[in-house]
């Protein structure tokens, strides 16, 4: 953790598991890493993701794209539970294969009020991306 960071990565994860044990953190999704305006989360690959066809579906990388803003916000602001998804869009840009999926946030604007995050979705191990997502989460005043 720098001195940019109002949660460490402990601090994040003990917060998720106990205000949003639904999220399945270490179960679903894993936390790797925050830091200044940034945060890295791994979907783990489960069949419950897996669409005809063989690939991860899309509500699953969406709902990655919204943890790891989520987890971004969390981590520069510190534990504000009601930090809320306003806006999130998503460009799947090829399909995954059936593996886990690693998505790195890195947030574009902190203001008091608003966060404005990019997500960039890659396989494990992989390069290109799958999927990018744009977001906004609104900060409730303090």
């Amino acid at each position: 953790m720098t001195a940019a960071c109002a949660m460490s990565l402990d601090e994040v994860n003990a917060f998720l598991m106990r205000e949003f044990p639904q999220m399945a953190i270490g179960k679903a999704f894993l936390v790797e890493d925050v830091g200044p305006m940034r945060a890295r989360l791994r979907l783990l690959y489960s069949d419950r993701n897996v669409r005809p066809g063989g690939t991860i579906s899309g509500p699953a990388m969406f709902a990655l794209a919204d943890v790891a803003m989520y987890v971004a916000v969390l981590a520069q602001i510190g534990p504000v539970a009601l930090a809320v998804t306003t806006n999130l869009n998503i460009n799947f840009l090829r399909k995954p294969p059936a593996a886990d999926l690693i998505g790195e946030c890195k947030l574009l604007k902190l203001g008091k009020r608003l966060a404005v995050a990019e997500v960039t979705i890659r396989t494990q191990g992989e390069d290109e991306a799958v999927a990018h997502a744009t977001g906004t989460y609104s900060i409730p005043p303090r």
